[in-house]
């Protein structure tokens, strides 16, 4: 692996073998009184985010620490981006400046592919390495690492993923975290269904590996786990449903529908949440959720994609 950009990058068996170095550096983590590894000291991983993030960018920050590189986070806002600098001559620059690994967020869709081309090219041309690149989510196409972190959630409530029902609900239109669910967890051999509003349901979507359905009453019992999607608000023009109340009744998880669960059954979120729209608070609290294992798991997984890149499928260093 050079980059990853999406997770149509990763076969079953890569997928796997992330997971499963993700848990290998959390067993690595037990016990100890500080959490330092030093598996990339002398590395530089740099995170630039034009949107803003709590989960995946402390995450990552916390990842890269804990494996003993120097983290330098990059913020649109105070750079020279908003003195008009381009994208690629940030990138370009970062690079110049050290960079082993570029984690980018970014609000259009294919900036970090676009970025990964840049950074080629002049690897290319320079006769040298480039830094790998990470995308952290670009606009509303795919959130890699999240999908990898929620598979590795489940796994570990679920005991396994292949032929486990997975019923993702709400924003799919808007939602990165929904595309690339879809495509690693059918990938692992999930059945994955979605359910949303048609006005939520992006074009070609039944061309995607999961079923379409409109009723969550009806595909909530049997399932093995709920994945619920936030409503991205912020990227919608127009009235896409009648009301907060309205989606709420019809599309949010509330104690009654978590009830229609098996108890085994899993409920999942990316964050952050919308309370009493998306999803009750009683429900996002009880033990069924495992909204918090998935921000401890999203710093373990984004170790073993750091590692990967930066140094290959050795065994991690104890």
């Amino acid at each position: 692996m050079r980059h990853l950009l999406t997770v149509s990058d990763l076969d079953r068996a890569t997928a796997i073998e992330l997971l499963d170095e993700a848990e290998r550096f959390e067993q690595a983590l037990l016990g100890r009184e500080v959490h330092k590894l030093p598996t990339l000291r002398g590395r530089t991983v740099m995170t630039v985010f034009y949107e803003n993030s709590t989960r995946t960018r402390v995450s990552f920050e916390v990842a890269g620490k804990w494996m003993s590189a120097d983290v330098i986070n990059v913020s649109a806002s105070s750079s020279s981006v908003s003195k008009g600098e381009s994208l690629r001559d940030t990138a370009l620059t970062l690079h110049a400046a050290g960079a082993d690994a570029l984690i980018v967020r970014h609000p259009a869709s294919g900036a970090a592919h676009q970025i990964a081309r840049w950074m080629d090219a002049w690897a290319v041309a320079s006769g040298s390495s480039g830094p790998a690149i990470i995308n952290a989510g670009d606009g509303t196409h795919e959130h890699p690492t999240q999908a990898l972190l929620d598979a590795l959630t489940l796994r570990q409530r679920l005991g396994d993923i292949e032929g486990k029902r997975v019923v993702i609900v709400g924003d799919i239109l808007h939602s990165r975290v929904a595309r690339s669910n879809v495509f690693l967890l059918a990938t692992l051999g999930a059945e994955v269904v979605l359910v949303a509003p048609r006005t939520l349901l992006p074009v070609g979507v039944d061309a995607w590996p999961a079923r379409i359905a409109h009723s969550l009453d009806a595909e909530l019992p049997g399932a093995d786990a709920v994945l619920m999607l936030r409503v991205q608000a912020e990227r919608m023009n127009g009235g896409f449903f009648p009301s907060a109340r309205e989606y709420s009744i019809n599309y949010g998880l509330s104690e009654r529908r978590l009830a229609l669960l098996t108890e085994h059954a899993t409920v999942l979120h990316p964050g952050p949440m919308l309370r009493g729209m998306e999803i009750a608070s009683p429900v996002a609290d009880s033990a069924q959720a495992a909204i918090l294992q998935q921000v401890t798991n999203g710093v373990h997984m984004r170790m073993a994609v750091l590692f990967r890149l930066l140094v290959g499928t050795q065994e991690a260093v104890a």
